[in-house]
């Protein structure tokens, strides 16, 4: 679709200008980021995603799934089935990111897609340091069973309280 594709164009472009600033900031030098991010319009959420954040779906019929994938070294090894969540949390290249925007790479590959929504689905957008505190369990169950407006707080303050070792962020968005 045209949002897609749009959303595609975004990736090349925040690339470019970080490897502007890289080449001509010495405190920006190798800087890298991730980037996770969703358009909504009527009865779809468009979404594209690089790194190691990620973006949660909770359907308001039930049920929680991870809709982006790690592009991490790890993250590969887990979708693969050679390595379990416990395994993957206290690995050694936990944070070997495969794709990242800037730091030097050469090019950037988007993972893109979409999904219908309704009223009443949650969708979570959360960066790394969340998963640093918080198992996928959790996660899931707090998509379930947490109310809004205060869910995005609470999950912070979960993962901060378990771990607080990297920056923790993240935005919940309710489909009305």
């Amino acid at each position: 679709s045209g949002r897609t594709e749009i959303l595609n164009e975004v990736f090349p472009r925040v690339h470019a200008e970080m490897e502007k600033m890289s080449f001509h900031y010495d405190e920006c030098r190798g800087m890298g980021a991730t980037l996770s991010l969703g358009w909504f319009s009527a009865g779809w959420m468009h979404f594209a995603h690089i790194g190691d954040s990620r973006i949660y779906y909770r359907h308001q019929g039930g049920g929680v799934r991870q809709l982006t994938e790690d592009h991490s070294y790890v993250g590969s090894l887990r979708r693969k089935g050679k390595i379990n969540e416990r395994e993957a949390r206290n690995h050694p290249q936990k944070n070997t990111l495969s794709q990242v925007l800037g730091a030097g790479k050469r090019r950037v590959d988007p993972q893109l897609g979409a999904v219908r929504v309704e009223k009443g689905d949650r969708f979570l957008f959360c960066s790394d340091g969340l998963m640093d505190g918080l198992w996928d369990r959790a996660i899931v169950e707090a998509m379930m069973e947490w109310e809004m407006p205060t869910l995005a707080e609470r999950i912070v303050d979960e993962a901060v309280k378990t771990s607080g070792r990297d920056n923790t962020t993240c935005v919940v968005v309710e489909v009305k």
